[in-house]
């Protein structure tokens, strides 16, 4: 999909750099580092943590956590955030 994104100078060249050294578009490194900061693997492409993301529908879903999360856990979040 093609878009437009503003990225700070030093993100630029993370991104720049990476492109470079594994030989592909920046978009595609952009993609690679998005997907290793959200936890997930990747698609078709070459593989950030070597796993394919696990989907339900069209959403990739996180990593298991082992703590469940509570109705009270929400709601303190909600009071942190100002929600």
């Amino acid at each position: 999909m093609r878009t437009t994104l503003n990225l700070a100078d030093d993100a630029l060249l993370v991104a720049k750099q990476i492109a470079a050294r594994e030989r592909m578009s920046l978009g595609d490194a952009v993609s690679q580092l998005v997907r290793a900061g959200a936890g997930v693997g990747v698609g078709a492409g070459a593989s950030v943590r070597g796993r394919a993301p696990r989907l339900r529908g069209r959403f990739a879903l996180l990593p298991q956590r082992d703590e469940i999360i509570t109705p009270e856990h929400v709601r303190e979040l909600m009071e942190r955030e100002g929600i």
